[in-house]
């Protein structure tokens, strides 16, 4: 079975919408995780967009990194700067991607307006992880 990791800040929004889409998108050949260098805890407006999607990720949880599961990974993605440059050392052979994806939580405006951008995070995400099942 391939391990996947999603990391990024506070694995509160991006790495969480990215674990609930894998576990769509991706085959029973694939273990899927998630996890943060800080744990911020699950944003509500991540968990409302994805509903939306049809995913209920509702009972995620923010975790940190988990060195066992990072050691033992085939893929690690990271969804931010942060994350990329606070992660641990990647061991050899584990294949790294980077996509460097805007923090909806920092969005600013309306709600209307903060929840378009988490919208657009979300759809560039669905996108990006249909492209790992090539």
């Amino acid at each position: 079975m391939k391990k996947i990791y999603f990391l990024c800040t506070g694995n509160s929004c991006r790495s969480q919408m990215a674990e609930g889409f894998a576990k769509k998108y991706l085959t029973d050949d694939y273990e899927i995780k998630s996890a943060g260098v800080e744990q911020h805890g699950l944003n509500p407006r991540a968990v409302q967009v994805m509903a939306e999607s049809g995913l209920d990720i509702s009972d995620h949880t923010s975790d940190l990194i988990d060195l066992g599961y990072f050691n033992a990974c085939d893929l690690i993605i990271t969804l931010c700067g942060d994350a990329r440059d606070k992660c641990p050392m990647i061991p050899h052979g584990i294949v790294h991607e980077h996509w460097d994806l805007p923090d909806p939580a920092q969005a600013l405006g309306t709600e209307e307006e903060i929840l378009s951008v988490f919208r657009q995070v979300r759809d560039d995400i669905e996108q990006r992880v249909k492209g790992l099942m090539k």
